[in-house]
């Protein structure tokens, strides 16, 4: 992609303003969802397999359009290799950078110099600098925690830091190691990576199986932080009442297993629930709702291929005591950041779920009602951005960044 200088690359992203109305869709009243007209599935290419789905709507649900008009601007394209995003508590983003800085970026797109002072990362292949979040208590304490990928003398790690944002914004002071989500491994893939704070101040932060079949047995075992959700504490100890406390042979910090590299973590708005999306392998990117204790099935079960097209394990879709996905892609999505939209400033989105795509260049909207995906919509697609994290602002707005270094925002006109 050709580099547009940043002031040039605002004034041509101001103009770049698309309005996605459609006069046919109706709306309900009350606090439901406004009602979009229904469509064909968004899909239309030929899935990677025959399998079939355990229930009605897992799959190319319809599709659905946007009746409110809204606007897409191009806000920044100075930064690099972008990951991450936390809003902090003035409206401002916190966005890391692959290669292990941070920027401070404005609603307007202003970046700030690189923040250092963090541990090196390996960048490498799927590694680096990764999901970010801040503390609830910011605005006293400066307290910020991300995740990263981390050379050890057995191999590469997922690994959890925290520290505190000087005043001058220039750098993080006294960071700090609290977990690491072992064992190590020699593979630059599957890192997971996200961080969400819980209501109870306790961190949620995923993990991918780093991918090889060696280690993809790991996403089942309890003795392994590899495939899983955790929730620790902000010294990195595991969260008191988790589902295996006191358990042998299991880890306490395991909040859920059975996931394969799980880049998407949100709460929804109204019910509290986590939500994760994770990478399948050549099909079965999923969408799934995260009980404590559960089983997701990776990769004993799963609605994907092997990337060279042969059938994984058993070729199995379902089993006794591990969770169906309540959303699942074949071709894939490659889902990495997620946020669930709060508010009625564009109505038809309240609590909707935004996916950002990377290989399928495109922010995914699911519209979902009691758990279950009732309409999709693909959103930017005519950008040809890899759409790496999505959060909403201070402002009511959506803002996403991608791999290529745009920070976009999109809300209503």
């Amino acid at each position: 992609m050709q580099h547009i200088p940043k002031t040039i690359g605002i004034l041509a992203g101001l103009s770049l303003m698309i309005s996605a109305c459609d006069s046919s869709a109706s709306k309900e009243g009350g606090n439901e969802s406004v009602a979009d007209s229904t469509y064909a599935p968004v899909e239309t290419k030929e899935a990677n397999t025959d399998y079939k789905p355990a229930f009605e709507g897992q799959t190319r649900i319809a599709g659905v359009k946007t009746s409110t008009p809204y606007d897409v601007k191009v806000v920044s394209e100075g930064l690099e290799r972008p990951w991450g995003i936390a809003v902090l508590p003035d409206g401002r983003f916190l966005i890391t950078q692959k290669a292990g800085t941070l920027r401070i970026a404005a609603q307007d797109g202003t970046l700030s110099d690189a923040i250092t002072g963090l541990p090196e990362v390996n960048s490498n292949g799927q590694g680096g600098l990764l999901g970010i979040t801040v503390d609830p208590a910011f605005d006293s304490n400066r307290m910020v925690y991300w995740v990263f990928s981390q050379d050890t003398p057995n191999g590469t790690l997922t690994a959890v830091a925290k520290g505190k944002l000087a005043t001058d914004e220039k750098s993080i002071e006294n960071a700090q190691v609290i977990y690491q989500a072992t064992p190590a491994h020699k593979s630059n893939l599957h890192y997971g990576g996200r961080i969400l704070v819980g209501n109870e101040g306790y961190l949620f932060v995923s993990t991918g199986e780093r991918s090889d079949i060696v280690t993809r047995p790991q996403a089942q075992d309890l003795n392994s932080a590899l495939g899983k959700v955790l929730r620790i504490t902000t010294d990195g100890k595991p969260a008191p009442g988790n589902p295996f406390e006191g358990r042998d042979n299991a880890r306490a910090e395991i909040y859920s297993y059975g996931h394969r590299n799980v880049q998407g973590l949100a709460f929804h708005p109204v019910t509290g629930d986590l939500w994760e999306t994770e990478f399948g392998p050549r099909g079965g990117d999923e969408v799934n709702r995260i009980q404590p204790g559960k089983n997701y099935g990776w990769p004993t079960i799963t609605y994907g291929l092997e990337y060279s097209g042969k059938k994984i394990g058993d070729s199995i879709q379902q089993k006794d005591g591990m969770e169906q996905p309540v959303y699942y892609y074949d071709p894939v999505l490659s889902p990495s950041g997620i946020t669930f939209f709060a508010g009625n400033s564009i109505p038809e989105w309240e609590n909707n779920l935004f996916i950002g795509g990377l290989s399928s260049t495109h922010i995914a909207r699911l519209v979902i009602k009691d758990n279950k995906v009732v309409g999709e919509e693909r959103l930017l697609s005519d950008q040809g951005q890899r759409f790496r994290d999505v959060q909403q602002g201070k402002d009511g707005a959506l803002y996403a960044i991608t791999d290529e270094g745009r920070l976009y925002r999109i809300g209503k006109k």
